[in-house]
């Protein structure tokens, strides 16, 4: 087996700039041959994305709303016309109202709280659903983006602790669905990173400092660390790994109270 994806083709959505974690999976995907095509919303992102994509040889774009059922069918309609098949996709696509981010979840309001569950969850079985019938032949690999705040409290993650959740039970059973298909579908839980979405959480310097600190590695997660493990978990060398939420945080998961020196 080989951690090549020499010959797969995939779709990226969720890019946003050179620092999202979207685009460290995208290039250490290019990097091990992948071709890719890249979804984004509105022409602001469109114009970030555009030289990123060149960058690891793509010109295939897609603006996308994931909460408008006509934008995602045009969408898919558009990959289907380029590709017969689809051998991955990344969904790393979450949000929230950011003055919803702090504070306590006590005050979300219903608005809020239905938004970001659509957006950050329910779009993953869209995208799914429409991504089944170019991988139903040959198998494929659903991959998304979760975050320890799903299962542990974290200050001011608030309502975005309750989507992961749902997106990491979506993972599961999504895994049963589609397994039989050859289907595998994971997430990859970095620990916090200094990302345009991890910027909008109330405290997110101090998170990203005391977990950088105690950590067993002593070290949050790299973009090339969670790009490889997609590669991984994308790649033949990952045929048997589905239902997962796989880990890449410098072990801090593990900890049942900070370093000694840090308390």
């Amino acid at each position: 087996m080989t951690l090549s994806l020499k010959g797969k083709r995939g779709l990226i959505m969720g890019v946003a700039n050179e620092r999202s974690i979207a685009w460290g999976i995208a290039k250490a995907m290019a990097e091990a041959g992948a071709e890719l095509a890249f979804t984004y919303q509105g022409e602001a992102f469109g114009k970030r994305l555009e030289p990123l994509a060149a960058s690891v040889g793509s010109d295939f774009m897609v603006d996308v709303d994931v909460t408008d059922d006509a934008s995602l069918d045009a969408a898919f309609a558009q990959l289907q016309s380029r590709w017969d098949t689809l051998d991955f996709i990344v969904h790393a696509i979450a949000f929230s109202d950011k003055n919803e981010l702090q504070g306590r979840v006590l005050n979300t309001s219903r608005e809020n709280f239905k938004n970001s569950l659509d957006i950050s969850a329910y779009s993953f079985i869209e995208v799914a659903r429409r991504a089944h019938p170019m991988m139903v032949d040959n198998g494929g690999t659903l991959l998304t983006l979760t975050y320890m705040g799903s299962t542990r409290v974290t200050p001011s993650y608030n309502v975005m602790g309750i989507a992961k959740a749902a997106l990491e039970a979506s993972v599961r059973y999504l895994a049963n669905d589609l397994g039989p298909e050859g289907i595998r579908v994971n997430a990859i839980s970095p620990g916090p990173m200094k990302t345009l979405a991890g910027a909008a959480i109330g405290g997110a310097r101090k998170t990203y400092k005391h977990t950088d600190m105690n950590a067993p590695l002593r070290s949050n997660a790299t973009l090339e660390a969670v790009g490889g493990t997609a590669v991984w978990l994308a790649s033949d060398a990952g045929a048997c790994t589905t239902g997962e939420i796989v880990r890449v945080d410098g072990g801090f998961h593990v900890l049942g109270m900070p370093q000694y020196d840090n308390l």
